[in-house]
């Protein structure tokens, strides 16, 4: 039977659940799932009780998501900085994280797992891949943006989370997804993460709505904002490139619409280069990886 579809919603919960998708939903959904080991001291068991009880509860969100239309969930499951944990913690949490993934990948769903991540790393990474494009001609240095670094994450092929919620009473992001929430929702909650329930995320995503407007205002006033930075700095190419040419008067739009066209194609086909070759340098890294580890 299927792990995330085992168990309906109840009368109540679907009647909730109709009520909710009423209003604007959330498309993607990030978790902090923190407060297993406290959940494990508070009921008296072992930590590794709490962390396989973390992940049931994982399985079941992802259900009570199914059911209210949300696509896509990233969580948080193991920090660089939990390394530092106990060599028997980290070495029961690793063989459990590979059966219960291993069991999730089997339900082909919509999750995303950040681990051993932290956002530090993901986004200096980014800088050293577009450095790394222009030392290797692939990209000019005004190629270099906020846009590009998007396309540079390794969420790229996501849409930036609608909300990112933390469990445990803890408010800090923990080194988590810090550039693709910038405009993000973000809910913390008290409860431990192995007793999250249908209405603690009803909770969170009506958090959601009532700052929706808001939210959606900042977001599009900052597309628009990184668009008229392009445009401004190209323009300013442009009319250099007219001045060393002897070109100096602006009076023929013309020729400065057909430069700025050929200065925007021309990034863009940089920069389609330049992911094709990035994909393809990944690539042979996870081969060598996985060779040197077989």
């Amino acid at each position: 039977m299927s792990w995330i579809r085992e168990g309906e919603l109840t009368l109540l919960e679907r009647f909730c659940a109709n009520i909710i998708k009423a209003g604007p939903m959330p498309k993607h959904i990030a978790f902090i799932m923190d407060g297993n080991r406290r959940y494990a001291q508070k009921c008296q068991v072992e930590r590794q009780e709490g962390h396989s009880q973390g992940f049931d509860k994982l399985a079941e969100t992802l259900r009570w998501c199914l059911n209210l239309g949300i696509r896509e969930v990233t969580v948080y499951a193991f920090s660089i900085e939990n390394f530092k944990r106990s060599k028997n913690e980290v070495d029961g949490l690793m063989e459990l994280a590979r059966q219960k993934f291993t069991r999730l990948m089997e339900e082909q769903c919509f999750l995303n797992v950040c681990f051993a991540y932290t956002s530090r790393h993901e986004i200096s990474n980014a800088v050293k891949e577009m450095a790394w494009g222009v030392e290797q001609g692939l990209l000019d240095s005004s190629d270099v943006s906020e846009s590009l670094l998007d396309k540079c994450l390794y969420t790229n092929n996501s849409p930036n989370p609608d909300i990112l919620i933390r469990t445990s009473g803890e408010v800090r992001l923990s080194d988590f997804l810090l550039w693709q929430t910038s405009h993000s929702c973000l809910v913390f909650q008290p409860i431990l993460w192995p007793e999250y329930s249908f209405w603690n995320l009803c909770e969170a995503i009506l958090q959601f709505q009532v700052n929706h407007s808001m939210l959606q205002k900042a977001r599009d006033s900052y597309v628009e904002e990184r668009k008229r930075q392009q445009l401004e700095s190209d323009q300013a190419a442009v009319t250099e490139q007219l001045l060393r040419e002897g070109c100096g008067s602006s009076r023929d739009s013309q020729l400065r619409r057909i430069l700025l066209h050929k200065r925007s194609s021309g990034r863009e086909e940089r920069v389609q280069g330049f992911l094709q070759a990035l994909e393809r340098k990944r690539e042979e890294w996870l081969a060598r990886l996985g060779t040197a580890s077989s």
